[in-house]
């Protein structure tokens, strides 16, 4: 059997974070068309007005499937830094404001961290990711993983996006940025939450 639906709308206009999104879901669901907010022109861009990952997630998901008339998914994810509190966390695209390049805003996160010893830079990824069927009743079906690691002293690495230069992962020695795509794709929050979300549409099918 089949998973019920042939389209799915990865619900952003991101194109890095829809180009991953693409590469993991395309790889295990070589038979699914793939389509992102790009390809259906007026798609709005809901504002993320949720009070946590999953309510954002959720209003991303909707939003798309509404507009698209197809079933949908969105994620939201944010970086949580032990020695500032939790931030950026929700705010994490908004740090600094949202028209600050990622490198301004890894720049900022750097110089509040100046003098902060290694045991107290821990951080983690944290992302939901939300699949919304059109015309559907009910809750959408809402996934979650968490990537453990540290915020490094300097910026390593060209991979990635976001954050990925400044996000330390011990076992491995080296950045999210370091990582090639395939590597980052293994044990990213984004790679583990797209693999339940994976499961959960074997599960459909």
């Amino acid at each position: 059997m089949a998973i019920p639906f042939s389209t799915l709308v990865i619900a952003t206009h991101n194109r890095k974070k829809a180009g991953e999104m693409i590469t993991i879901l395309g790889a295990r669901f070589p038979g699914l068309e793939l389509k992102t907010l790009a390809d259906y022109e007026g798609a709005p861009e809901p504002d993320e007005t949720g009070s946590d990952y999953a309510s954002n997630a959720v209003i991303k998901s909707e939003s798309a499937a509404k507009f698209t008339g197809e079933w949908c998914v969105a994620d939201d994810a944010g970086l949580e830094i032990d020695a500032l509190d939790g931030a950026p966390g929700l705010y994490s695209k908004r740090f600094g404001g949202e028209d600050m390049p990622f490198p301004e805003k890894i720049a900022k996160i750097l110089d509040l961290l100046i003098g902060i010893p290694t045991e107290r830079r821990g951080a983690r990824f944290r992302c939901f990711v939300s699949l919304s069927q059109p015309y559907a009743e009910g809750e959408p079906a809402v996934f979650s993983a968490i990537c453990e690691g540290r915020i490094a002293e300097t910026v390593s690495g060209n991979g990635g996006f976001g954050y990925d230069p400044i996000f330390y992962l011990p076992e491995l020695d080296c950045t999210m940025a370091d990582l090639t795509a395939e590597q980052k794709h293994q044990i990213s929050h984004r790679g583990k939450v797209l693999a339940a979300f994976g499961d959960h549409l074997d599960q459909l099918a």
